[in-house]
């Protein structure tokens, strides 16, 4: 299993237009993928309204952790969709 811990970079945190970003490209990665705010609880990352439930903020950290043979590259992709500011 994979892991890594990133900062959220859209200056409106994970609301609903990044959100769907991210988790069409979780569900579209064919691995397990989970994404947890702190030290809260993990949530299936491909899922909107879990995503979304999280509240992430700009600024918070998320750790995401994936699952299969080409986790890290899954992972790569995943954390590039979160540090990138899609509110400008």
């Amino acid at each position: 299993m994979a892991e890594r811990t990133v900062r959220i970079g859209s200056s409106h945190g994970l609301h609903a237009r990044p959100a769907k970003l991210f988790t069409q490209a979780a569900s579209a990665s064919g691995s397990k993928v989970t994404l947890a705010k702190g030290s809260g609880k993990p949530i299936n990352a491909a899922s909107i309204l879990g995503v979304i439930s999280l509240g992430v903020d700009h600024g918070d950290y998320v750790t995401l952790t994936a699952d299969g043979d080409n986790a890290d590259k899954v992972l790569d992709e995943l954390v590039e969709l979160l540090v990138t500011d899609h509110d400008e």
